[in-house]
């Protein structure tokens, strides 16, 4: 064992559509900001206040592509995944960091009734596990839809 972690997790509401990076081979990503509030009342002023924090999520290959057929603008969703840090250049060439979950298990939280995408249920695409496989370095899929029951989450 290494001694280190590193593990995010994450329930929030997503920003704005998937956003699909298709690549030679067969390989895609998809990209989608999440937010998550935080809210605490001011002793001052007795005012409940509401902070957001928006995360940047990435996530590959067929979870990708089943994000992006499910996913919609403003659904719910349970994010495990490992924070990653980029380092790219401006048009200025100055240094830019970003840093994003990289995804590696998700579940949807948003009831189908109440999602544009109702027939979710119907496809058993409820709760996600992305893991690479060490042979080949590609994205496996697990499905666990027995997790959830049909109508409605338990909690």
């Amino acid at each position: 064992m290494s001694g280190t972690l590193n593990k995010v997790m994450l329930i929030g509401h997503t920003g704005d559509e998937v956003k699909m990076h298709y690549f030679e081979g067969g390989n895609c990503i998809g990209r989608f900001p999440l937010a998550t509030n935080d809210s605490y009342v001011n002793k001052s002023t007795g005012e409940r206040v509401t902070t957001t924090e928006w995360h940047n999520i990435v996530v590959r290959n067929k979870a990708a592509e089943i994000c992006e057929k499910y996913l919609n603008k403003g659904d719910k969703i349970y994010i495990e995944g490992r924070l990653k840090t980029r380092k790219w250049q401006d048009e200025q060439g100055k240094d830019r960091y970003s840093t994003e979950i990289q995804c590696t298990d998700f579940t949807f939280l948003t009831p189908k009734n109440e999602s544009p995408s109702s027939d979710l249920a119907s496809q058993n695409v409820s709760h996600i596990n992305t893991t690479n496989t060490p042979a080949d370095n590609s994205q496996a899929i697990s499905s666990n839809s027995t997790d959830v029951e049909d109508d409605d989450l338990p909690f």
